[in-house]
């Protein structure tokens, strides 16, 4: 049973741009912030469930291209297809469980469509011209994430967020105590965007060396080593 509660604010490094392709990056991410700003403002739980289809979605084009481009070459990945799939798996959940604390609007869940549709083709053709800054864009935009969550938990310390019942999902997924709140799962899911930044600054850096990058084994709710 893993006891969240006094769990203090991760250290959320930023990656300063180191060429053109960062710089895209960036201000590809920045863009998307606005958007979500002006949109939700202070409505942390909903905002959640329409960026979390946004985030479930990197990991998984990145693991198909990198398992196409495995079978073309008959190379093995080195674990690093399963870690990207992982990750995928990892912000599903986050939205799964986010959806039973917001209960999205019907305008909401048409937004999620819309937003999918356009983020799955950017991010796909994104990857095919440059993997590396398209790990850079997940970088950059996990590092907003974990700004994000950061204030969502000052907002329920501060009373202006029911801090309600931890979703039994969510208990079960990151190993909760039976009576975990909603404070205790957004520190959940902010230790999981810590790692994701992590990793996905590090692939960049990888393969701007040209080296492939390799697998990392993830624990249960979050990247091992987060």
């Amino acid at each position: 049973m893993t006891d969240r509660v006094s769990t203090p604010s991760p250290v959320n490094p930023h990656f300063a741009p180191a060429d053109l392709g960062d710089r895209v990056a960036l201000g590809f991410v920045k863009l998307l912030r606005f958007v979500a700003d002006t949109f939700f403002a202070k409505r942390y739980g909903h905002r959640a469930v329409v960026l979390e289809t946004v985030a479930a979605v990197p990991g998984m084009v990145a693991g198909l291209l990198q398992h196409l481009r495995s079978l073309r070459r008959m190379e093995d990945d080195d674990g690093w297809i399963r870690e990207l799939l992982d990750e995928a798996d990892n912000e599903r959940m986050h939205l799964l469980t986010f959806v039973k604390i917001a209960q999205p609007s019907l305008l909401e869940r048409m937004l999620i469509l819309f937003t999918q549709f356009v983020f799955y083709n950017a991010y796909f053709f994104l990857y095919l011209a440059s993997p590396k800054t398209a790990h850079r864009v997940v970088g950059y935009f996990e590092e907003e994430a974990v700004t994000s969550y950061t204030r969502y938990l000052a907002e329920i310390d501060a009373g202006r967020h029911e801090n309600v019942p931890a979703p039994d999902l969510a208990i079960e997924y990151w190993d909760l105590a039976p009576n975990a709140r909603l404070r205790d799962v957004v520190i959940a899911v902010r230790e999981d965007e810590a790692g994701h930044r992590d990793r996905n600054h590090a692939f960049a850096d990888t393969l701007k060396r040209g080296e492939q990058p390799r697998g990392q084994s993830q624990g249960q709710g979050q990247l091992e080593g987060a």
